[in-house]
């Protein structure tokens, strides 16, 4: 878990076009929001 106010790791995903996007790419660059939404998906 990552403590409120900390700096994020560095990580990869890849995009539907074939693609991989790194959090270090926007760094200093755009503002980054992460949503983990898993509830159509699974029986979360």
């Amino acid at each position: 878990m990552i403590a409120v106010g900390s700096e994020a790791p560095d990580f990869k995903l890849a995009s539907q076009f074939d693609t991989e996007f790194s959090l270090s790419e926007f760094k200093g660059e755009k503002n980054v929001m992460l949503l983990f939404y898993p509830l159509d998906w699974t029986g979360t």
